[in-house]
């Protein structure tokens, strides 16, 4: 019942608001950042809690003056007004309390590589990786280069809530255009994938280091020719898993194998999710890490200059713009279509 959810979030907000002023929270730095974050994450639910009991007020005061005065029109369109008000409000209020993933905070590792299309495939996986490096900066988040060559992009997204924002970002990519070397004028269907992976940290995961072949070699520019005189290239491999990463990108050995170690922690970490969520429910919606990437989430078609994501069925004009990492309307639609499914799978079915 909307009531005792509203009551939940009213007395739950007022705890909070009472720990936010205590000396001993406050004099715990841990402990404060811990509830200032509870705080800041339950505020939109209990500004919708305040707007549902307005709601609920006009609409029982509107019901005891009809009842005095059946004829007031002004009167009946309050209620009317603030009783379908109360029905949106609920909706709302159910939808801010789904609870979120609880990686949605950490920072992310993003790898975009070029799929079917050949050299227009490897042009393609640039445009999204200069997107998604925009869109890390119109969100305010900052980004570090891991791995770069053509075709085949890493880097990390860092700050609060990158991973709620990047994970609607994985999965299959497809472009149609002309190619730049089509002399013919014909358009091509070409694909990229993103792999969006929540970084995992040191306690998160545990390698054992006798899992680990760590190979050093020079690293190689295009051509295949050396672009340094060391062995500073690293290239480690995953024994139980087969899994394998390189980096080459630094001059210093150390510093490419902390990065290839950052990768694989985090592929590590993405398995270990998707085995999870396997064994949960064989039959849950698609997420990332879920092993559905083949599925193309989103199209970029240029002759008609049109962006559709197939998840929600939405589309946006201006392909520039969008390929310039103006991505909000995409994350906002995708990020409430997730609330409705995990509020779907949390309901029980109803008669």
């Amino acid at each position: 019942m909307i009531e005792r959810l509203v009551e939940q979030i009213e007395s739950r907000f007022a705890e909070l608001s009472d720990q936010m002023s205590d000396p001993a929270v406050i004099a715990d730095r841990q402990r404060y950042a811990e509830v200032g974050r509870a705080y800041s994450a339950l505020e939109p639910a209990h500004e919708l809690a305040r707007q549902w009991r307005a709601a609920r007020s006009d609409a029982i005061g509107a019901r005891e003056m009809l009842s005095e005065d059946g004829d007031d029109q002004e009167i009946r369109d309050l209620l009317e007004s603030s009783t379908a008000r109360l029905e949106e409000l609920a909706e709302e209020i159910r939808l801010a309390m789904v609870e979120p993933d609880p990686h949605d905070d950490k920072n992310v590792i993003v790898e975009v590589r070029a799929g079917t299309g050949g050299e227009e495939a490897g042009l393609f996986a640039g445009d999204l990786y200069r997107m998604l490096l925009r869109y890390a900066e119109r969100r305010g988040f900052s980004t570090e280069q891991l791995s770069v060559s053509d075709g085949d992009y890493t880097f990390a997204v860092k700050g609060g809530g990158a991973y709620s924002v990047y994970k609607h970002e994985g999965g299959t990519h497809r472009v149609q255009r002309v190619p730049e070397t089509e002399s013919q004028g014909r358009i091509h269907t070409s694909t990229a994938t993103v792999a969006v992976l929540p970084e995992a940290e040191d306690v998160e995961v545990q390698v054992d280091q006798s899992d680990l072949q760590i190979d050093v070699y020079r690293s190689s520019g295009p051509g295949g020719q050396s672009v340094n005189t060391t062995d500073s290239a690293v290239r480690i491999t995953h024994r139980p898993t087969g899994l394998v990463v390189s980096m080459q990108d630094e001059k210093s050995q150390l510093q490419n194998r902390d990065k290839a170690m950052r990768v694989l922690r985090a592929r590590l970490y993405e398995r270990e999710l998707a085995a999870q969520q396997e064994e949960m429910a064989e039959d849950r919606r698609s997420q990332v890490g879920s092993g559905q990437r083949s599925e193309k989430i989103r199209t970029y078609n240029f002759p008609q200059d049109r962006v559709t994501d197939h998840r929600v069925k939405l589309q946006k004009n201006e392909i520039q713009r969008v390929l310039a990492g103006e991505l909000d309307d995409f994350t906002a639609a995708l990020e409430a279509d997730e609330k409705r499914r995990k509020l779907e799978d949390a309901s029980p079915d109803e008669g």
